[in-house]
Parts: C-alpha cells; sequence; structure tokens
C-alpha cells in the first residue's frame, strides 16, 4: 500500500497558485494580499488570508526581499536595557516600526564598542533596511563612516557622536538639569552637587552644562568638587553621597544624572537617617515609572520618552525612502516633575 503525502507535500510548499486555486481569484490579486496593497478589498483580501491559513502558507520573506531589496529588518543598538529609561525607549520605537511592518533585532551592547561593531557587521549581513543607535560611550567617527560607506540608514536615539552630522532623536538634557538646578536654588539650595556625571557622552556633557549654567546664572561660584564623575547606577549613587557627606561643608542638596543614580544617593541619605527632601533634597532625571513609586516619591525631570522611540522610528523609515535628504535633528522639550524628595 502506498501512503498518500499529497497533503504533506502541499503544506510545505503551497505557492501563491495554489492559493489563487482556492479562492478562484488571480495569481496577481492574491500577490497583492501578501504585499499589503491598499488596492485590494477588505473582503478579498480576508477570504485569501483564510485561504492562505487554511493551505498552511508561509511567507518567504527572503525572496521577497530579493524582489524588493528590503529586508524589513530594523537593527536597534541600546547601550543599557538594565536601564528601565532604554528599555522604555526601545519598547517605544520598537512599537513605531511594528506599525509599518519592521522586524526588530535588538542589541545590548553593554557600553562595548567590540560588541557596538560586531552588531553593525551581523545588520549588514542580514541586509537591513536601517538601524536606531544609541552609540555605545566613546564610539568614535569611524564606527558612523563605515555605516555611510555600507549605505545603512541610521538614526541616533538618545545619543549622538560629537563632529557627526546625521538624523537625531532626543532630549534637550541642557534644559533638564537647568530645570532641576534651578529649582533646588528657588528653594534656598546654595550647595548642590551633581551626582554621576559624565563627559564621555553627548547627554552627559549636555546635563553638565544645564547644572554649571543654573549655577553661574544664579551668581553661584562653580564648585568643581561637588560634580562627582562616575557611571550613572545605584551603587555609584550611594557612594557618591557617602563622600560628599564626609566633607567638612557638605552640600545640602543634589542633582542626580538619571532616576537610578537618585535611587542609589537616597539610599545611602536613609543609612545616615537623614530625612529626604528635608535634612537634604533628591532630583533624578527621565522619570522612569519607579520614581514615582519611592518613599518619598523623587522630583526628576520628565523625558517624553515614548514619543522620542516613534519619532527615532518614523525618522529612519523618512531616511530609508528619501537616502539623499539633509539630517534631521528633532530635540523634545522634558518637563520638571515636583515631588516629595526636595
Amino acid at each position: 500500500m502506498v501512503a498518500d503525502d499529497s497533503v504533506g507535500a502541499r503544506v510545505r510548499g503551497v505557492t501563491l497558485l495554489d492559493i489563487a486555486r482556492q479562492t478562484g481569484l488571480s495569481r496577481a490579486t492574491v500577490s497583492l494580499v501578501m504585499r499589503n496593497s491598499p488596492l485590494v478589498a477588505e473582503a478579498t483580501r480576508i477570504r485569501v488570508e483564510q485561504a492562505a491559513h487554511d493551505l498552511g502558507y508561509v511567507y518567504n520573506r527572503g525572496a521577497a526581499s530579493l524582489r524588493s531589496r528590503r529586508s524589513h529588518i530594523v537593527g536597534v543598538s541600546i547601550t543599557d536595557l538594565t536601564n528601565p529609561y532604554f528599555a522604555e525607549l526601545t519598547a517605544a520605537a520598537e512599537d513605531g516600526l511594528s506599525t509599518v511592518d519592521r522586524v526588530t533585532v535588538l542589541s545590548h551592547n553593554s557600553e562595548s564598542l567590540q560588541k557596538q561593531a560586531a552588531f553593525i557587521d551581523t545588520m549588514r549581513e542580514y541586509n537591513v533596511d536601517g538601524l536606531i543607535i544609541c552609540p555605545a560611550i566613546d564610539t568614535p567617527v569611524a564606527t558612523i563612516r563605515r555605516l555611510n560607506e555600507l549605505h545603512i540608514p541610521f538614526v541616533f536615539l538618545s545619543r549622538h557622536v560629537r563632529g557627526v552630522r546625521a538624523d537625531f532623536v532626543g532630549n534637550d538634557n541642557e534644559l533638564g538639569l537647568h530645570l532641576a538646578t534651578e529649582h533646588l536654588i528657588g528653594l534656598g539650595h546654595r550647595r548642590i552637587a551633581m551626582v554621576c556625571s559624565s563627559e564621555r557622552t553627548s547627554t552627559g556633557r549636555e546635563r553638565l552644562r544645564g547644572y554649571v549654567d543654573a549655577i553661574t546664572g544664579a551668581g553661584l561660584p562653580f564648585d568643581e568638587s561637588l560634580v562627582i564623575d562616575a557611571a550613572p547606577t545605584r551603587q555609584n549613587g550611594m557612594v557618591a553621597i557617602e563622600e560628599l557627606l564626609k566633607r567638612t561643608n557638605p552640600p545640602t542638596a543634589a542633582v542626580c544624572f538619571n532616576d537610578i543614580s537618585a535611587f542609589g544617593v537616597m539610599l545611602g541619605l536613609m543609612r545616615h537617617g537623614l530625612r529626604i527632601g528635608v535634612d537634604f533634597a533628591v532630583t533624578g532625571h527621565d522619570d522612569i515609572t519607579e520614581s514615582g513609586l519611592w518613599m518619598p516619591r523623587l522630583t526628576t525631570v520628565g523625558v517624553p520618552i515614548k514619543e522620542m522611540g516613534r519619532y527615532a522610528a518614523r525618522v529612519l523609515l523618512d531616511r530609508i525612502d528619501n537616502p539623499d535628504r539633509p539630517p534631521q535633528k528633532i530635540i523634545l522639550s522634558p518637563t520638571l516633575i515636583k515631588r516629595e524628595s526636595t
């Protein structure tokens, strides 16, 4: 007895012609449905999609990529997904890309230039449509030149590389730290530290500038010893406040690079029995969800994270369609969110 494997064979190799025969439509019409053409009536689309599902049709993205020279894949390179700010930013960018049928391939580079470079090479092998990049610390201009040489469209998100003219979507970091510092000055503080500063990224340089401008703009002396240079982590925030409180003339308030480092400062203050918002004032930056859940709740700078991610997706897609247009620079405005920590 010979087994009938026609059903299995059909499932493995279902074609557009098979779907056309199943629906009684032309192969051209079926092809339009598979390419999401707006020329197809909704009833026809539903009919074709149901037949494709019943027959077990699998869309051959590789073949479609060869025809259209588009892979419908976008790479997203982010520095630190353990930080809720970057996680929320990545989710927003992915949301924006998914609405236009783009699949996201994600890289968490951990501030590693080697991992970032390897990811770019891998994305080139996959013929990605483009990249969204939050560049790692000390990213060289040569890395960006390589993207241009490979003709890979890209947009910087949150950070940019000094000396490079390219599409960028970010937050007004200088304004954010200026608002936070100005707020503390308005409350009567005159010795204000900046915790977890860094000039190795565009974000760090801009936030430091906002802090210094607010201090000097109020007629206060800028004390460089109050600027603590460190990676913006809970641990470093705690270490920084421990060091600051040991000084002969300690500060009475601190603006922190981000909410994460502010949480570390708050933990350090609690360890010393100091009342946050009464004995010592603390501000953060980013307004991640956790900042509104602490006791006391953290005064912080609210960043339009979802809008940034979605804008990055939109700008990249426009770059893909218009590779020769001038670079776009979109800077969104932050807002000061006053809570109990000040």
